[in-house]
């Protein structure tokens, strides 16, 4: 390989030949005035303007075949030698990624070539998260065991570590250096960075299974494994909205997502149901099921025990049409209008739906899934776009940048991979 020093771990990919093209007819708060109090957070409203689009029915797409997967990335970053479980990108300039692993390692490398910046060592099991914080300069990791750490960019060196119970999510405060994380004893913690202050959220006796920021920093949402939600005021460090019994799931979070001016959340559930929260008055608005089917608890009777249970993976807001997306383990994609709250599409993956992310400016949307591949979908007409394939495994997390030209995943065969969003149709 060409400029490739032997031992490299990074692959580079021709153009591959195309088989088919389908025609598709703030004033800022001031991070250092948020860290010492966040209630003086300000964040400017986002732009919710949206083009009135003309609606599209057909529900028909690429024709899918059994041909042998071809490799569409461009670079494969190949120094895990486990799974590779969780990969971000650098918001601020998009090119740096982070991937964490089954072989206790993180690493900070270079998109356009995958050369490696630097590892994050001292990880003891599995890193699971991993995250930049929202001016790229922190980058943030956490393992199966608790171990967090915060690596400087800049420097490649480490600034802060801590140990809490075993981890099941992380986020990065919007516009400060304040990291929250969820644990399976139900507490959320939360630090300054670097120096260490901290808050703790009791949440109910059971593992904090999902959480988010809010956009005005002084908020968040987080899920439980008991079926209830919990809004917090981050410095009064109390629940101002509880959701929970009918107004709660019946089983376990698994998923959140905020929109973009912070009014409205979406909760996915085991449970099957997706759940849309107003989060100033903490009332349920919306319910999304399967079918119409109710949701239902994760022990099922005999009786139902050959009945197909479908748990909600992944949500996510469209920025610029009033659309959700629902990815489902049973490998559907709904497609909701919610001004309506009515079904636009039904997108159907072979295998389960990991995740499903928006473009930040237009109505595509991509979901990966079980099989290994990416999809993109126009969620105005349903149909399919693109399939981006290459990884030999399931796909556990992707990425995409801002300007919707940069994809990066992260997958059960061990391998990171970059592909190239932008083409010629686009």
């Amino acid at each position: 390989m060409e400029g490739e020093d032997e031992g490299s771990n990074v692959e580079f990919h021709e153009d591959e030949e195309i088989i088919e093209v389908i025609e598709l007819n703030d004033g800022d708060p001031s991070p250092e005035d948020v860290a010492n109090e966040l209630e003086d957070i300000e964040v400017a409203d986002g732009d919710h303007g949206a083009s009135d689009e003309e609606w599209e029915t057909e529900d028909e797409g690429i024709d899918e075949t059994t041909e042998p997967m071809q490799d569409d990335s461009e670079v494969t970053f190949s120094k895990h030698s486990g799974l590779v479980f969780c990969v971000s990108l650098d918001p601020k300039n998009n090119t740096l990624a982070v991937t964490g692993g089954e072989d206790d390692k993180a690493f900070v490398w270079r998109v356009s070539d995958g050369e490696l910046q630097f590892e994050i060592t001292g990880h003891t099991d599995s890193v699971v998260c991993a995250s930049f914080n929202h001016e790229s300069s922190l980058v943030a990791t956490g393992d199966m065991n608790g171990i967090i750490k915060v690596w400087r960019v800049e420097s490649k060196e480490e600034i802060w570590s801590f140990e809490v119970g075993d981890l099941e999510w992380l986020d990065w405060h919007p516009c400060a250096q304040v990291l929250m994380v969820g644990t399976t004893q139900g507490s959320s913690w939360m630090w300054k960075i670097p120096s260490g202050e901290c808050k703790t959220f009791q949440g109910p006796s059971c593992p904090s299974t999902c959480g988010k920021f809010l956009p005005d920093g002084k908020r968040a949402v987080i899920g439980y494994e008991d079926g209830t939600v919990r809004f917090w005021d981050l410095k009064q460090g109390n629940a101002v909205h509880v959701l929970k019994g009918h107004d709660g799931h019946l089983g376990s979070l698994t998923c959140v997502a905020v929109n973009k001016d912070g009014s409205l959340v979406l909760t996915g559930s085991v449970d099957s149901s997706t759940k849309l929260l107003n989060t100033n008055t903490g009332k349920v608005v919306g319910v999304f099921l399967i079918e119409g089917k109710p949701p239902r608890k994760p022990e099922t009777d005999e009786e139902d025990e050959e009945k197909e249970f479908v748990s909600v993976e992944s949500v996510a807001f469209c920025n610029v049409l009033p659309l959700i997306a629902i990815g489902h383990l049973n490998g559907m994609l709904a497609i909701y209008d919610i001004s309506t709250q009515t079904l636009r599409h039904h997108c159907q993956h072979e295998t389960g739906i990991v995740k499903v992310l928006w473009e930040e400016n237009s109505p595509l949307v991509y979901s990966c899934s079980m099989d290994g591949t990416v999809r993109l979908w126009d969620a105005r007409s349903g149909k399919l776009v693109n399939k981006y394939g290459g990884h030999t495994a399931e796909i556990l997390d992707f990425a995409i940048n801002r300007e919707a030209s940069v994809m990066v995943t992260a997958a059960g065969d061990g391998k990171a991979k970059v592909f190239c969003l932008q083409r010629p149709d686009r």
